[in-house]
């Protein structure tokens, strides 16, 4: 069954949430879950804030807002960069819910990683607005449509400049003049909606940094280069 996107929303918000497992290899308490609403199931992730792991250079408390501001800012873009992901109570508590994406497990994440797939050069302008600092090739998700979205979203949004990210392929590179289009009409966002619902989520000061990292992308159109003053991979790497 294809729902259309708010009924997907209706359901990650509104939905009952069953837990059946844990991924054991995420940093951050991560669920899988089923969300069951008026007779529609669909798998879901669901990371209360309680399972947050302390980190020191982002408040406690604030990695699930920071997944769903990437997904409000994925959605003014167009490019279906995040999957559908929003904050609501569950059955530990607070958190972001998000719609689980199937994979095609036959993709080698290393060589999609260095690849010019089109999804992942609007992947890195994206991370340039959101400030990604853990772009990881396992972050990656391979459609099987042959699209590929990301996640992991938690340790964006840093007033500081923090982008570490496998996608470097284009750095320095000019942009797309569809980047260019999208990231005006992102920018025109940033004064009015788009702005009120990343306050709720972030501080004044991180969404005014959001606004300048979008400024300096059209002003300079060109993708960002890796910064000298910190690591430009994460690490580890997948």
């Amino acid at each position: 069954m294809t729902l259309e996107l708010d009924d997907v929303l209706r359901l990650l918000r509104d939905g009952a949430l069953e837990v059946e497992g844990r991924l054991v290899d995420a940093s951050n308490a991560t669920l899988y879950c089923t969300a069951s609403l008026d007779g529609v199931e669909a798998a879901v992730v669901y990371k209360p804030v309680r399972g947050e792991r302390p980190l020191w250079d982002f408040p406690d408390g604030t990695l699930a807002g920071r997944e769903v501001s990437a997904y409000l800012v994925s959605q003014a873009t167009g490019w279906d960069v995040v999957p559908p992901t929003v904050m609501r109570d569950g059955p530990f508590g607070p958190g972001m819910c998000q719609l689980w994406v199937h994979v095609d497990e036959t993709v080698d994440l290393a060589a999609l990683a260095r690849s010019d797939h089109p999804d992942l050069r609007r992947m890195a302008v994206f991370d340039a607005v959101v400030n990604n600092a853990d772009r990881k090739g396992g972050h990656l998700l391979p459609r099987e449509d042959g699209r590929v979205q990301g996640v992991d979203h938690g340790i964006c949004f840093s007033a500081e400049d923090k982008l570490r990210t496998l996608l470097w392929q284009w750095r320095g590179k000019r942009l797309t003049d569809e980047a260019v289009e999208v990231l005006s009409s992102v920018r025109a966002s940033l004064e009015g909606p788009l702005c009120a619902a990343l306050q709720e989520l972030l501080t004044v000061r991180e969404v005014r940094a959001t606004v300048a990292r979008v400024d300096r992308l059209l002003a300079t159109r060109r993708h960002p280069q890796p910064s000298e003053d910190w690591p430009a991979i994460p690490w580890p790497p997948f």
